[in-house]
């Protein structure tokens, strides 16, 4: 097993060479922003970034908060030439190029879990959970995470700004539902029970960049970012009164914020702080 110290060694920025387990020569980079005051029960929140793979912009979006928030934010860098395109990262490397399922070990979606145990058994965390939160891509990697089951240790997960969903829909094809997952009705009831967080800049309505999904799939889930995150909420509500359950999914518009993770991650510091120190 690696070691994690390096993570935690000074207080402020940190970078740490990872190799996940599952994923042989495909190294990973640990960015971490440690809290001036981190001891071993700081909460943990992992964070993701967006589809440039800038971990370190990320790690450096949240540097000014872990103080107040009293978070050690840990942010796994997938690189493009490792991780090459969505596949890799936003849909977590579940089916391999002939859409054939690869074994879960083999997902990036596990690189939370394996990484927070690591900071477990070298007692650099004694918490028994931790958060996670994405924006853009990240927020795809997120979501479809927590939908897919990768949740047992997760405390509270925050989707900002995804730029498309995998809807809770078994008649949804993965990515843009969750049909052919293998999930049914009950792993609906329990994805729906999860507190599940998404978070929509009111100003995230701008379709020009590259980087906005258009093909044909995403444009169902809506026009923009902004509407595609009410529909997935919707979908969230609606699937919870077809299965006789309450949702436990909430959703907070964050107004005057368009595709921007530095201001998006200011204004979740907060909520994340307060449930990770509940």
């Amino acid at each position: 097993m690696p070691d994690f110290l390096p993570l935690v060694a000074a207080a402020g920025r940190n970078d740490l060479d990872y190799a996940a387990p599952g994923l042989p020569g495909r190294q990973i980079i640990l960015r971490s922003a440690r809290p001036a005051r981190w001891t071993a029960q700081t909460p943990v929140l992992f964070v993701h970034h967006g589809v440039e793979r800038n971990g370190a912009d990320y790690r450096d979006y949240w540097l000014p908060l872990v103080d107040d928030a009293d978070l050690l934010v840990v942010v796994p860098e997938f690189p493009k030439a490792n991780f090459p395109g969505s596949a890799w990262y936003n849909f977590g490397n579940r089916t391999d190029p002939q859409g054939h399922s690869n074994p879960v070990a083999q997902w990036t979606y596990g690189v939370d879990e394996a990484v927070f145990a690591g900071l477990q058994a070298e007692g650099l965390s004694r918490q028994s959970g931790y958060g996670v939160w994405g924006h853009s891509a990240g927020a795809q990697y997120v979501h479809r995470m927590i939908s897919l089951g990768l949740r047992d240790k997760v405390r509270i997960a925050v989707s900002a700004n995804a730029g498309t969903y995998a809807m809770p829909d078994l008649s949804v094809a993965f990515p843009f539902g969750l049909g052919g997952t293998g999930l049914a009705d009950d792993n609906l009831r329990a994805l729906l029970g999860f507190p599940l967080a998404v978070m929509a800049g009111t100003d995230d309505v701008h379709t020009s960049s590259p980087n906005f999904p258009r093909d044909a799939a995403a444009m169902a889930q809506g026009a923009t970012r902004y509407a595609r995150a009410h529909r997935y909420f919707d979908a969230a509500q609606a699937q919870a009164a077809r299965l006789g359950v309450s949702c436990a999914w909430s959703i907070t518009d964050v107004p005057g914020v368009s595709h921007d993770g530095k201001r998006m991650a200011a204004a979740a510091a907060p909520f994340l702080s307060t449930a990770l120190h509940t």
